[in-house]
């Protein structure tokens, strides 16, 4: 960061650009669309679309893995130094 200001230029050539970067962001519109069509979640109502079992974790993209829930749930997650999640479930639900 420069200035105070956030380089995103740099930012999505260093890490959004990447084609794994490109094919988990279409992964997770995909998602989000499948939970529209089926009238769960639409656009500003402050919900995330999470995946039950974690795409990572050899999740699907299918209705019964999907689950609209609350973004700051949603992003309570603990990550490894790679971003990748330690656990499939947040502390709260342990």
């Amino acid at each position: 960061m420069k200035n105070g200001r956030r380089d995103y230029k740099r930012e999505y050539q260093a890490y959004q650009g990447k084609p794994e970067q490109i094919k988990n962001r279409s992964k997770r519109n995909q998602a989000r669309a499948t939970m529209a069509k089926a009238g769960k979640v639409k656009k500003g109502d402050g919900l995330d679309v999470d995946h039950k079992r974690a795409l990572s974790k050899s999740g699907l993209n299918q209705l019964s893995n999907l689950q609209a829930i609350s973004a700051s749930k949603n992003r309570s997650f603990s990550r490894n130094k790679d971003s990748s999640m330690k656990s499939q479930r947040s502390k709260r639900e342990r």
